[in-house]
């Protein structure tokens, strides 16, 4: 069964051009340009994985990490943060996220850091 990739940024191309990547890597891909309702994206989604923009709408993406990873229901899901933000790296910690994919991306790194996260490989 292929995995399904849930993605959350502000910028639509971002979103437009992961898809594109993934969707032909025979993953599922489902896109959001908010994270306000990301719980309720989690369990209408059911991802395998999620890639988080740290600064998106409403809440950030930090807030939605944490909310993800409190909740039983979705605390299992692997969150792999994405972002320009030079302190990015701490706040992977500081959220229990799953990885980091720094922007901006290389293609291949993408999907090795999306491979080994649903590898259970950090």
């Amino acid at each position: 069964m292929n995995k399904c990739v849930l993605i959350l940024d502000d910028d639509p191309e971002i979103l437009m051009v992961c898809k594109i990547i993934l969707e032909q890597r025979d993953y599922i891909v489902e896109t959001r340009l908010f994270c306000d309702n990301i719980l309720k994206d989690c369990t209408d989604v059911s991802p395998d994985i999620i890639l988080m923009d740290l600064w998106i709408p409403v809440i950030g993406g930090e807030e939605a990490v944490n909310l993800i990873k409190r909740n039983p229901a979705t605390a299992h899901i692997p969150v792999i943060l994405f972002s320009a933000n030079t302190g990015i790296d701490i706040i992977v910690k500081r959220t229990n996220a799953n990885g980091v994919l720094k922007k901006p991306f290389d293609v291949n790194e993408m999907l090795a850091i999306i491979e080994n996260a649903l590898a259970g490989i950090k």
